[in-house]
């Protein structure tokens, strides 16, 4: 399937994600390969074939909650880029700022 630039531009800023123009063709082929496959898949005769959440049966996904020793404060704020303890800031990732 053909994809253009301003596709894959397009995507990005959906998923807020920074693409450099000189990934921008690399990136396209990829997407256009991507949505090439799931084209094919979609042709697939699945007349009679049950449908799946999961490819494999999941054993043992749900366990019990358990309390394990996390990081120390002091470690978890060294690690953090911007860290004003007792808090860590994070870029806004949410546009707007009305009331709710």
């Amino acid at each position: 399937m053909a994809i253009d630039r301003e596709q894959v531009l397009h995507v990005a800023a959906l998923a807020r994600l920074r693409v450099e123009e000189r990934d921008l063709d690399r990136l396209t082929e990829q997407m256009g390969r991507i949505l090439d496959y799931v084209n094919k898949l979609a042709e697939l005769d699945l007349e009679g074939v049950e449908p799946t959440s999961h490819a494999v049966e999941l054993l043992g996904a749900l366990q019990e909650d358990a309390v394990r020793a996390g990081l120390a404060p002091r470690e978890l704020f060294r690690n953090a880029p911007d860290a004003v303890p007792p808090y860590v800031r994070v870029p806004k990732v949410i546009e707007g700022g009305g009331s709710a």
